[in-house]
């Protein structure tokens, strides 16, 4: 599995945002994508998983060798962002179970043991519309990581979480299985000391 952008770039009216982007992402390594506020972290992220078009240039998914169209890649990625909607009418159990009726989890994920695992147990039936935003954050990183898929974004993984929850993050960041993971970030806590950056803001 692998994912390469081939001369990218993204434009909003007259003004680039980033373009001549060529990166290949491989599998068993943590990329972050870094650059200040505005400089286009997330909006290239949403282009590499194929929810936004780009102005030039090709994303080229790649599994087992064979190209992946991007109308069907979506199958093969799980995203946790803070702007991502919850089904907030749902309890955490219900969530849980929805998520995985479209995702394939983990081997050995079970609704019960992910609670454990989120560190949620007290909340295994209160309802999403509930939660606190940390706890919210919580939910979609697990639902992310928990996920079977070979591809795995993460932008802005520690918003809204507390001191105790961005190690509960960091400790599920480094028991992630042979993927191939991108984190947009401007904290450098976020990501591990030996990710390969992306400077963003090089593309401008």
């Amino acid at each position: 599995m692998k994912l390469d952008a081939v001369g990218l770039g993204k434009r909003f009216n007259r003004e680039w945002i980033f373009r001549q982007l060529s990166f290949s992402f491989e599998p068993g390594k943590v990329y972050a994508v870094v650059g200040p506020n505005g400089s286009g972290k997330s909006t290239l992220l949403r282009i590499l998983w194929g929810q936004l078009p780009q102005t030039t240039g090709e994303v080229r998914p790649t599994l087992h060798g064979s190209l992946v169209p991007m109308s069907d890649f979506y199958r093969y990625v799980s995203i946790a962002t803070p702007y991502m909607e919850l089904v907030e009418e749902f309890t955490l159990q219900e969530m849980i179970a929805f998520h995985f009726r479209f995702k394939q989890q983990q081997a050995g994920t079970t609704v019960d043991n992910m609670i454990s695992r989120l560190e949620l147990e007290g909340a295994a039936n209160k309802v999403i519309g509930n939660f606190s935003s940390g706890m919210r954050q919580r939910l979609k990183l697990g639902l992310a990581f928990l996920s079977d898929t070979p591809f795995l974004f993460l932008d802005e993984p520690s918003t809204n979480l507390d001191e105790k929850s961005t190690s509960w993050y960091l400790s599920m960041l480094e028991n992630v299985p042979n993927r191939v993971v991108i984190i947009a970030s401007n904290q450098a806590h976020e990501y591990p000391e030996d990710a390969v950056k992306l400077n963003i803001s090089a593309y401008r």
